[in-house]
């Protein structure tokens, strides 16, 4: 198992943002969660087998077709509070 960190950046709040990694992930059998932040950005917990959070990652970088995604910065995280299942928080 690993986890990643996600920052998100954009136009990415307000636009189903949160709910759309949620199926993503899920799809991927991630779990984690997806939570806006006060600055504006989503941070994005994903904890799984590489491929599929590289997989999350790619998508991120999109995300769904309401959204603009100008910036996505990643980073090591503790998967060990991750929640069972994706949340949106």
């Amino acid at each position: 198992m690993s986890a990643a960190r996600f920052i998100v950046s954009g136009k990415v709040q307000g636009v189903w943002f949160r709910a759309s990694t949620r199926e993503q992930a899920i799809a991927l059998g991630l779990r984690g969660h997806a939570r806006n932040l006060a600055d504006g950005t989503v941070e994005v917990l994903a904890v799984g087998e590489p491929a599929a959070i590289d997989a999350l990652a790619d998508w991120l970088g999109r995300g769904p077709p309401q959204a603009r995604v100008d910036g996505l910065r990643r980073g090591q995280a503790d998967g060990g509070s991750a929640p069972p299942g994706f949340l949106i928080g």
